[in-house]
């Protein structure tokens, strides 16, 4: 632990131990590098005004040499290697007259951001089968981890203030740190996935806190987007949250300083902290941050992550049973920017873990903690190998509405799925109709399953005997028990929630046709 400690202190304070030149604090000892086709951005520190040579060194000698100057005001130099296939060890020398710094036992792969709340943040000592899951950890060398240290600020910051983990091989050890510590469970099990399913090396990094909103993710420039900023340099409308919650303050300390960093994709869990604020500003704020910070690590990366850098999430899990509050339902639905499904319109090249059939009511670190992080990181992969990977053989959707006939005689509502449906349980609660001879209130009314066929769920509807305006499902808080949701796909991934207006679109075989479109309920 010394060791690593000194590691960090000379990364981040350079100037202390009396050099001038070094790598940024999240370059080190068994780093991974993001691989071709991108270049992989290397910065550091050094004399103002001085040239800085970067040499990539293999077991046959250089592979390469760059160049670059030290420029102000921080004196920092930064350099892009040409774009590596996968594999390794390397090791990455950077020289300034007599001074040198080398980093070893580096790898070229594929490189994960993965943020969020408590949730992400959960460690692999915390989840089902931990003890398990710590002991594999020896069989993937080639996953690389790093955790930066829950840090907040006032202003954007250069590079990271503290890190809580370098780049590690993995162990029990460094996955099972302690509680909502290091490493994310999510992040791990994920990685280990992807680097079952491709066989090239995975580094990941872990930049969680838990308890926080999503406006402190938020540069000022998705607040003001979202009407959270009276202007650029107002925080007025939050001056009750304070640490971690405030606004902007993990932009600043833990995102901002890492863009320079070339990735290949995000992973996201987070929103909980958002059911008590902001909760129907979501489906602004969170596809305006995935478009900001993808800008901003495109250019922060000289281009090299790409503009539509893949932004995977997970969808809400749950919190209380029998819960009457709407307010997790509310957030799952804006987590898709109100369309139900991802990727969509809003939220292009995205991809998201169903979670809401997941929950864990006597999980040791309280209900909104479930511990089943295995199936969330699967969804996750599927997610990432048909949007990050191009995959177009995967699944990585749960079945979703595309069509819906009124029988008004037999007070029958048929609603056709894009996929065959396999039925774990007829809850007679999964489905509501909005029953009203006027467009507003709406009195939603239970719709309990008649049928279930291939691709069609069959609704009866003897307690509306007016308009039927609108559809949902799922619509709770804790819809369903653990794996057992009314409705899934042949792969076993859930149908989501979803609240959806209908509107007459003229006669059809069988009864009246309705329009499913998504509903606003802000």
């Amino acid at each position: 632990m010394a060791a690593w400690t000194l590691l960090v202190l000379l990364a981040v304070a350079p100037a202390a131990a009396g050099r001038m030149l070094s790598f940024a604090s999240y370059y080190g000892d068994h780093m991974v590098l993001q691989k071709k086709p991108s270049g992989a951005v290397v910065w550091g520190r050094g004399e103002l005004g001085a040239m800085v040579t970067v040499t990539l060194l293999g077991g046959s000698g250089l592979i390469m040499e760059k160049t670059a100057q030290v420029k102000g005001p921080s004196g920092t130099w930064t350099t892009v290697l040409d774009p590596m296939d996968a594999g390794g060890p390397y090791a990455l020398m950077a020289e300034q007259g007599l001074e040198n710094v080398t980093l070893r036992d580096i790898y070229f792969g594929d490189v994960w951001l993965c943020s969020g709340q408590s949730n992400m943040a959960m460690t692999v000592l915390q989840v089902a089968n931990a003890s398990q899951e710590l002991a594999a950890a020896a069989r993937y060398p080639y996953v690389r981890i790093f955790a930066a240290a829950p840090a907040r600020s006032d202003v954007e910051l250069e590079d990271l203030e503290q890190i809580d983990l370098p780049w590690s091989i993995p162990t029990a050890e460094n996955l099972g740190h302690g509680n909502f510590t290091y490493f994310s469970a999510v992040c791990w099990l994920l990685g280990r996935y992807l680097y079952e399913a491709l066989g090239s090396p995975i580094g990941l990094v872990e930049v969680a806190w838990g308890g926080t909103p999503i406006e402190a993710w938020s540069s000022h420039r998705v607040l003001q987007a979202c009407g959270l900023l009276e202007d650029m340099g107002s925080t007025c409308p939050h001056q009750h949250l304070s640490g971690p919650k405030t606004p902007s303050v993990l932009w600043n300390a833990m995102i901002h300083p890492l863009l320079n960093m070339t990735l290949k994709g995000v992973a996201w869990y987070q929103g909980e902290d958002n059911t008590l604020l902001n909760t129907d500003k979501y489906n602004c704020t969170f596809p305006a941050l995935i478009a900001d910070w993808r800008q901003a690590f495109h250019i922060g990366s000289a281009g090299q992550t790409e503009p539509l850098l893949p932004f995977g999430f997970v969808q809400l899990s749950t919190y209380r049973h029998r819960s009457a509050d709407d307010s997790f339902a509310r957030l799952r639905w804006h987590q898709t920017a109100d369309l139900g499904v991802v990727p969509n319109a809003r939220m292009p090249g995205t991809f998201m873990a169903v979670a809401m059939d997941l929950g864990d009511e006597h999980s040791p670190y309280g209900s909104v903690h479930p511990r089943d992080k295995q199936n969330v990181a699967h969804r996750l992969l599927l997610g990432a190998r048909a949007v990050a990977y191009g995959d177009k053989d995967v699944v990585f959707q749960g079945p979703y509405p595309t069509r819906a006939i009124l029988e008004v005689t037999r007070g029958l509502l048929n609603v056709t799925y894009s996929q065959e449906l396999i039925c774990r349980q007829k809850d007679a609660k999964a489905f509501e109709v909005c029953c009203s001879s006027q467009a507003s209130p709406c009195q939603w009314l239970p719709a309990p399953v008649v049928a279930v066929g291939s691709r069609t769920v069959t609704l009866a509807l003897s307690d509306c005997r007016t308009l039927v305006l609108g559809l949902r499902y799922a619509w709770a808080e804790w819809p369903c028990e653990y794996q057992a949701c009314p409705l899934y796909n042949p792969q076993g991934l859930p149908a989501p929630s979803f609240v959806l207006d209908t509107l007459p679109a003229g006669n059809a075989a069988g009864g009246r046709e309705l329009f499913l479109l998504p509903s606003s309920i802000n």
